[in-house]
């Protein structure tokens, strides 16, 4: 059995191995010819999926994504051939809203203000977004969430409109797929007009797709305000984002908010488990086990941390302004920006930090915020 995966898919060789010859390739430039053989494709979000790529296969068993969106992938193209397709849902939420909730607290850090006293409007309630609200009511901070397919749904939890939101948050965080027509599109959810709807003082965070935000737009309006804080892990127009936006940007990144070593490996082993349930196997293999140990074992707290303690502990784990600082440099080379989505591996969660305090302050909050150890 021929298994084609993204050459930047972590973990295959451990999980695939045993269930057949794996070839690994570009996922962007993926072609018709390299698919031809394939019986399993395992694939990223920079590869699209469709009847021009599958075009020269008549033998595909199942294709895997191991992503949370399925925007790329022609669902119903797959489903007229009959071939299974799995993604992962929720691989990631833990490291997109952990990475949301330190540049809050980078922003913080960096203007003198307080992340605790602001107000967090949270545009997309999935996955991603409620691991970003969990984060911030973790810490005490008063989240606002805006979802109308959730609300519709049924979901409990309160929502409440856009505008409601523009008008009350001081920190907006993205979190929705690209919907391109109908009642609830969101490209282009952030045009030129909703931007200059933004409280003064506002930050704006994008850690879901580039296009949610018109980013021609959103230079005009930064331009004229420079009291808007910007954080962008996404950009209209990856891999080469506007050139002229990048300057006005507080913490840019290339689309990484997600690339945890546990998320990654969570996505793999999704995906791993599917194709095993398919094929009728055992999954006899351990995601524990894929992760190396972290390098600092354990952190002795002689006081419980204040917000500027609380970023110095998440800076242990992963600092922002080393990815922002390398985007800088290199975003606009030849393949600079997928060089550094590629190169992208040192990132741990929060989990992989164990605190040890002896005091009788409360620490449940770290806990509930991901580290292990505290509060036990």
């Amino acid at each position: 059995m021929l298994i084609l995966v993204d050459e930047n898919m972590p973990y295959v060789e451990p999980l695939f191995a045993d269930l057949g010859e794996i070839v690994a390739v570009n996922g962007r430039s993926l072609t018709p010819e390299q698919v031809k053989d394939a019986d399993i494709l395992l694939v990223r979000s920079v590869t699209r999926v469709d009847a021009a790529l599958l075009a020269q296969n008549s033998r595909l068993k199942f294709v895997g994504s191991a992503t949370i969106g399925t925007d790329h992938i022609d669902l119903d193209y797959l489903a007229s051939r009959a071939i299974p397709f799995a993604n992962a849902p929720g691989c990631n939420a833990i490291a997109v809203g952990e990475f949301a909730f330190i540049a809050m607290l980078e922003l913080a850090q960096r203007f003198g203000e307080t992340l605790k006293h602001k107000t967090v409007g949270i545009v997309g309630a999935g996955n991603t977004g409620t691991a970003v609200a969990n984060c911030l009511k973790a810490y005490g901070v008063r989240v606002l969430l805006c979802d109308p397919l959730l609300a519709q749904s049924g979901d409990e939890r309160e929502f409440i409109g856009l505008d409601e939101l523009l008008t009350e948050a001081d920190v907006i965080s993205l979190h929705v797929p690209i919907i391109k027509t109908g009642e609830h599109k969101t490209h282009y959810l952030f045009d030129e007009a909703r931007l200059k709807c933004l409280k003064p003082g506002a930050w704006l965070l994008n850690c879901c797709r580039g296009e949610v935000i018109d980013n021609r737009a959103l230079i005009r309006v930064k331009q004229q305000r420079q009291d808007l804080k910007l954080v962008l892990d996404v950009w209209e127009g990856e891999p080469r984002p506007m050139a002229e936006l990048v300057p006005l940007v507080e913490f840019a990144t290339p689309h990484i908010a997600g690339y945890s070593l546990e998320g990654k490996a969570r996505g793999t082993f999704m995906l791993y488990q599917r194709l095993c349930q398919l094929l009728n196997l055992a999954a006899d293999k351990s995601l524990g086990k894929l992760l190396p140990s972290f390098a600092v074992d354990s952190l002795a707290l002689t006081a419980m941390p204040d917000e500027r303690g609380l970023l110095q502990l998440a800076r242990l784990v992963y600092d922002l302004r080393d990815d922002d600082e390398l985007f800088r440099k290199h975003f606009a080379d030849e393949q600079g920006f997928d060089q550094m989505r590629k190169n992208h591996r040192h990132r741990r969660e929060f989990s992989a930090l164990t605190l040890v305090y002896q005091g009788q302050s409360e620490v449940d909050w770290l806990f509930k915020l991901g580290f292990s150890g505290v509060g036990r």
